[in-house]
């Protein structure tokens, strides 16, 4: 193999290699943003718990007062 072509077969290992590490990056980057879209959906599900709750003893306070009332 002359000099050339393994020049040649480097830098195309070299690339393939680039490509692999950018996949990786995309790979990496995209877990990241799951997981934080994962994050955001848990925290606006516990949000909308506790507004629920919220209104569960809002509800039981009003009848509480009716009952004294009635």
């Amino acid at each position: 193999m002359s000099e050339y072509e393994e020049g040649e077969e480097k830098e195309e290992e070299k690339e393939e290699e680039e490509e692999e590490d950018e996949d990786d990056d995309d790979d990496e980057e995209e877990e990241e943003e799951e997981e934080e879209e994962e994050e955001e959906e848990e925290e606006e599900e516990e949000e909308e718990e506790e507004e629920e709750e919220e209104e569960e003893e809002e509800e039981e306070e009003k009848q509480n007062a009716r009952m004294r009332r009635g």
